[in-house]
């Protein structure tokens, strides 16, 4: 949808829509568990630093949607698990074995193969890169929210806080949208609520480390996208590095599932 928007509306127009008919949508199933009451949270400042970088991976992953093939910057997406990994030991201190280092590695290999810098690399591309790195922070801040905050409040705040930070920015950025374009908005407003609340219930019934994998299903998406609607075939340096990616984005989360149930057994 964000796509199809194209580059004529500022991503913080886009964002404003999309996480308000979110927030809408997703409200009555907060009612439905616990009510208002779940709307009570113990960490204020952790769900406005989460909404920051969310919004501001948002702004990057609009931009680069809109001009740049949709496969390539869902591989350079994936590398998500990547980079959580590398920040968690950097700034938290979390043990890494070589294994897991491995993996990482060579999931950073995919990734330059896949944006292949011996070409020109695109300003959308860097955006991309940029825009994982702060859904890499989004993920951490979730995790430690996890431990004491509903999973509805956690999606819920996000997408208020982030409707409200981008409507801060509609004066300068407003640009007049079509009949067309507002369907487009609010579809992807729709899909986004329930892709969040969709996943919500996946990691109620299994394992994240069962749903996880799922995510890779995205690259083939966005390549039949790209070939049906735009007519774009993905570069063999695209393809190449997906693989190398999901192999590496795989591992780990097997890896993480191990160390889970390790420390499971250990409680």
């Amino acid at each position: 949808m964000i796509k199809l928007i194209g580059p004529d509306y500022d991503p913080a127009q886009t964002i404003f829509f999309r996480n308000t008919v979110a927030a809408i949508i997703i409200f009555p199933f907060i009612l439905r568990n616990g009510g208002t009451a779940s709307l009570s949270t113990t960490k204020p400042l952790m769900h406005i630093t989460r909404a920051l970088f969310g919004v501001a991976g948002n702004i990057l992953y609009f931009y680069a949607f809109a001009r740049i093939a949709l496969a390539d910057v869902v591989v350079v997406s994936q590398a998500v698990p990547l980079f959580v990994s590398l920040i968690a030991w950097a700034f938290l201190g979390e043990a890494v074995g070589w294994r897991r280092w491995s993996s990482i590695l060579v999931g950073f290999t995919g990734v330059v193969i896949a944006v292949n810098p011996t070409g020109t690399i695109e300003m959308a591309t860097i955006a991309a890169i940029f825009a994982t790195v702060f859904w890499a922070i989004t993920m951490l801040l979730t995790r430690n929210m996890g431990k004491t905050e509903s999973p509805y409040t956690i999606v819920f705040y996000y997408m208020l806080a982030g409707a409200i930070m981008t409507a801060m920015a509609l004066p300068w950025v407003w640009k007049s949208m079509s009949p067309e374009i507002y369907i487009l908005i609010l579809a992807s407003g729709i899909l986004g609520a329930f892709g969040q609340l969709l996943m919500t219930y996946a990691l109620k019934l299994a394992e994240a480390s069962v749903v996880s994998p799922f995510n890779y299903t995205a690259i083939i998406w966005g390549i039949v996208f790209d070939l049906t609607i735009w007519n774009v075939a993905p570069s063999t340096e695209t393809i190449t590095g997906a693989i190398i990616i999901t192999g590496a984005g795989l591992y780990l989360v097997h890896r993480e599932g191990i160390r889970n149930h390790v420390n499971t057994r250990k409680i």
